[in-house]
């Protein structure tokens, strides 16, 4: 049975850092892709990041430069690293596991198995 677990999160005043993590386990984690989600209330999930089996990375516009994905393979764990970070940051962030493995995109319909998340509030 897959399970993802995140933990992290936080209030933070804006241009503040966080560091999420997501500890899986129940499945083979790494022969399949990664991606961080998030939810504002009233707003639609949007995907943030994702990382492919082998360490390549893709971020939505408004987080680069700004927040990094990384993967610990050996010990199942997936973080995001999240640093400058802005008012408009504020959300529930959930990790969630793709359906696949060699490349990696933020379109939810990729990912098969979510975590229950972990909130996010930057306060200005």
């Amino acid at each position: 049975q897959v399970q993802l677990v995140e933990s992290g999160g936080g209030s933070v005043q804006a241009g503040g850092s966080l560091r999420l993590t997501c500890v899986a386990s129940g499945y083979s984690y790494s022969r399949y892709s990664m991606g961080w989600f998030r939810q504002a209330p009233g707003k639609e999930r949007e995907g943030v990041a994702c990382i492919d089996r082998d360490g390549h990375t893709l971020y939505v516009d408004s987080v680069k430069g700004r927040f990094t994905i990384s993967r610990d393979n050996a010990a199942k764990i997936l973080y995001l690293q999240m640093n400058s970070l802005k008012p408009e940051d504020t959300a529930l962030y959930y990790c969630a596991a793709s359906i696949t493995g060699d490349f990696c995109a933020t379109a939810a319909g990729l990912y098969k198995d979510w975590g229950q998340g972990t909130q996010v509030t930057v306060s200005s």
